[in-house]
């Protein structure tokens, strides 16, 4: 039996944005932690989110939702909202389900600050 862990944490990136990094593995047991973490974020137009996803070793469908309800909320709220590190296998699994069309990526957390402020 495998442990199924999952560590997700914010900080606060010192030009204007907040970084939420996760590792592990996301799947229908430990999505509850990532989904509070986001939850638990001040979401405003004024401060972008970067979701940091370049340490996540798995991802099920209930992690995609995860990733659809951080979208949603971006949206509402007007904040900036960039995927961070997404690895090859699950950047595929984004275009064939669409999601591509929605989520601005970046290899790098400093990528994404870069462009975010050109």
């Amino acid at each position: 039996m495998t442990d199924r862990t999952l560590t997700a944490t914010r900080s606060t990136h010192p030009h204007n944005a907040i970084v939420l990094v996760v590792a592990g593995e996301l799947d229908h047991h430990t999505a509850p932690e990532l989904t509070t973490l986001i939850q638990e974020t001040p979401f405003s137009p004024e401060v972008a989110v970067l979701l940091d996803v370049s340490e996540l070793t798995y991802c099920d469908s209930t992690g995609i939702t995860v990733f659809i309800g951080a979208y949603q909320r971006a949206q509402q709220t007007g904040t900036p909202l960039l995927l961070v590190g997404l690895n090859g296998h699950l950047m595929n699994v984004f275009r064939i389900i669409g999601l591509d069309q929605l989520f601005t990526f970046q290899p790098t957390v400093e990528d994404a600050i870069n462009g975010l402020q050109a």
